[in-house]
C-alpha cells in the first residue's frame, strides 16, 4: 500500500526485481494533485498486479483484495499523509495504515513492513503522533500472536527534501538556511537505497520485530555543509542568507492564536510547526541516555550520495523528484522575492 508514492514506486520496482508476486494497491488518481490515471499507474507499476482501491475505507479495501482471489503473505506499507495536516495525518498515517494491517491479516499476512520516519523519536507534530500510535498497535499485534511479525523502518531525510534550492542557487540566488546552518544534520538516503532496505526487511531474520533507523552512506551533513557542497559543484562563490529561527516561532505563535478563533487555520499553524521542526531538529538517532542526536548511532545503508543527487539535479532538474504538497523550501522563493 502506498505504491504510487515517492518511495512506494521504488519499493514495488525492487520487489518485482527480486521475484516477489506483488499486489500494488493504488488510488484511481495518483501523483501530485492526481495527475495520473489508471493507465499511467499500471505502466509505472509494471510487473505488479495493480489493485485500484481506497485504503481509507476498510470495506472497499477488503472487497478489492477479496476480488483478486490471492492470499497475502506480507504487507509493505509506504503510506504517508500528503502534507502533514492534522486530519490528513490521522486519516492516512494511522487509520488507512491500520486498515491495511487488518485487511492483510484477514487474507493471511504473517509479516508487516512499515515505512515510518526517524523523526517520531521526538513527537511534536500531529503526523508523528499518528505514526507512533500505529507503531504501538502493530507491536501489540505481534505480542498477541507468535505467528505474526513486523519490521518498522525509520529513515532519515530523503534526497528530494534537500533538493528544493538547487535550481535557485544554480540561477544565482543565495542558499537560505536557519540560524548558522548548523542547527540540525542528517544522513540522507536515496529512494532506491531505501527501497532496497525495505525489501530486505521482508525476509531478513535480523530485521524481524525490530525498529530500524536507517540513513544513507557517509557522514551526517548540516544545511551549511549541504550549501557549501552545492556551491562547490556549481563552481560558484558561496552566498548564504541566514534566517533567524525566531521568525518561525513568531509566525507559528500568530497562526496558533488565529487558529483558536478560526479553526480552518489549524493546518496552516501545523505546517508552520512542521517547517520549524525540520529547520531545527536533526534526522539522526536520538540517544535516550544523553537526549542528543548521534550520527555515529545512525546506521548507514546503500551507495547513493547526496553529492551525486545534486549533480544529477544540476544537469537534469528535479524531474521525477517534484516536492509537491510536501515542499519544505516553499518559503525560499517568496523570501528571495522580498
Amino acid at each position: 500500500v502506498g505504491s504510487t508514492g515517492y518511495i512506494g514506486k521504488f519499493v514495488v520496482k525492487e520487489l518485482v526485481k527480486r521475484g516477489f508476486n506483488v499486489i500494488a494497491v493504488a488510488r484511481e488518481r495518483s501523483g501530485i494533485r492526481g495527475r495520473y490515471g489508471k493507465d499511467e499507474t499500471v505502466v509505472q507499476l509494471n510487473g505488479a498486479k495493480v489493485c485500484f482501491s481506497d485504503v481509507t475505507n476498510s470495506d472497499v479495501l477488503e472487497d478489492s483484495l477479496k476480488n483478486l482471489g490471492f492470499p497475502i503473505d506480507v504487507v509493505v506499507s509506504c503510506l504517508a499523509s500528503r502534507n502533514g495536516g492534522i486530519k490528513d495525518s490521522w486519516l492516512i498515517d494511522y487509520a488507512a495504515t491500520k486498515n491495511s494491517l487488518v485487511a492483510g491479516r484477514k487474507f493471511g499476512a504473517v509479516h508487516f513492513v512499515l515505512l515510518s520516519a526517524i523523526c517520531v523519536q521526538k513527537p511534536l507534530l500531529e503526523f508523528q503522533r499518528a505514526k507512533l500510535k500505529f507503531e504501538g498497535e502493530l507491536m501489540e499485534e505481534a505480542k498477541k500472536d507468535d505467528g505474526f511479525t513486523y519490521s518498522i523502518v525509520r529513515p532519515t531525510a530523503f534526497f528530494k527534501s534537500l533538493g528544493g534550492q538547487v535550481e535557485l542557487v544554480k540561477d544565482g540566488k543565495p542558499y537560505v538556511m536557519f540560524g548558522d546552518g548548523k542547527l540540525c544534520a542528517c544522513k540522507p538516503i536515496s529512494e532506491s537505497d531505501l527501497a532496497s532496505f525495505i525489501v530486505d526487511s521482508v525476509l531478513d531474520e535480523d530485521k524481524i520485530n525490530q525498529v530500524l533507523p536507517i540513513g544513507g552512506p557517509g557522514k551526517a551533513l548540516t544545511p551549511l555543509e549541504q550549501g557549501e557542497m552545492l556551491f562547490k559543484l556549481l563552481g560558484k562563490e558561496p552566498k548564504f542568507i541566514k534566517v533567524p529561527i525566531e521568525i518561525m516561532d513568531f509566525a507559528i505563535g500568530f497562526l496558533d492564536f488565529l487558529a483558536k478563533i478560526f479553526p480552518s487555520l489549524e493546518d496552516a499553524a501545523e505546517f508552520g510547526k512542521i517547517g520549524r521542526y525540520y529547520a531545527a531538529e536533526s534526522m539522526l538517532v536520538l540517544d535516550p541516555e544523553t537526549g542528543e542526536y548521534n550520527a555515529d548511532q545512525t546506521p548507514s545503508y546503500g551507495t547513493d550520495t547526496l553529492e551525486d543527487f545534486f549533480q544529477k539535479v544540476i544537469r537534469e532538474g528535479m524531474a521525477g523528484q517534484e516536492l509537491g504538497e510536501q515542499m519544505i523550501f516553499w518559503f525560499t522563493r517568496s523570501y528571495l522575492k522580498v
